[in-house]
């Protein structure tokens, strides 16, 4: 009987797992330029004496959806979005260099160039800042320009380039902090073949319909699990019954 509830128990721990994922998407689905958590189940037999009917289930984490999301105008100076391949470098947590396709950038209170989720936004020659100014625009090719507070308007100076870079996705997975970074942990040349699209921003390409069905489906699989767990200990009880009568 043993049997029974170890596998039971097994796949209700993993679907556990599986839930944990897909709520982190679903609670993801409006961040902009968020990309998926990608995962899946593997069986693994039990070895040893007496084991070979106990089959396990484990799930694994299969990388990263880098389908490319909904792009929507803004019209905001400071917003931008990846046309097509590529990715915006910013820095990771641990200072090393990371991607991401989030263009809802800000100026924070020491003139760095952020994103939304306050990560910086690498330039060239490292972290973008810029000096006071009253107006800034975005290229096309990442360069941003500024009119220096008190100028003609007329007059632009260009800062610096954002780093934008196009690398193998297959080389790429999601590292400390959610960050898309190499998993080499190389930094990657800048591809001027990526471009942006200023006064935009892409969406999440998390679906939302379909990871609240796949939520339903899980809750529904965790269930099973459970029930199957109470039958064991019904068929347990029975046993424990038929041996004290005889």
């Amino acid at each position: 009987m043993d049997h029974l509830v170890y596998i039971a128990a097994s796949g209700a721990g993993e679907t556990m797992l599986a839930q944990a994922v897909n709520t982190h998407n679903l609670a993801n689905a409006s961040s902009v330029g968020f990309r998926a958590d990608l995962i899946s189940a593997q069986s693994a037999l039990l070895s040893g004496e007496q084991m070979g009917s106990r089959v396990y289930s484990g799930m694994h984490n299969s990388g990263v959806d880098f389908r490319e999301g909904v792009i929507n105008s803004t019209g905001r100076d400071l917003d931008v979005a990846i046309n097509g391949k590529g990715w915006i470098v910013v820095m990771a947590p641990d200072g090393s260099e990371g991607f991401s396709r989030r263009g809802d950038l800000h100026i924070d209170e020491f003139g760095q160039l952020i994103d939304g989720a306050g990560q910086q936004i690498m330039g060239n020659s490292g972290p973008i800042a810029l000096p006071p100014y009253s107006s800034i625009a975005i290229g096309a090719d990442g360069t941003v320009s500024i009119v220096p507070l008190g100028e003609d308007p007329n007059t632009l100076a260009a800062i610096d380039r954002i780093k934008l870079v196009n690398p193998d996705t297959m080389q790429m997975n999601k590292g400390a902090g959610g960050v898309i970074q190499m998993v080499s942990g190389e930094e990657v040349a800048a591809d001027a073949n990526v471009t942006l699209l200023s006064g935009s921003l892409e969406s999440s390409n998390v679906d939302s319909v379909g990871a609240m069905v796949r939520m339903i489906e899980l809750s529904r699989q965790f269930e099973h699990h459970i029930k199957i767990m109470k039958v064991a200990e019904q068929l347990d009880q029975a046993s424990t019954q038929l041996m004290s009568l005889s």
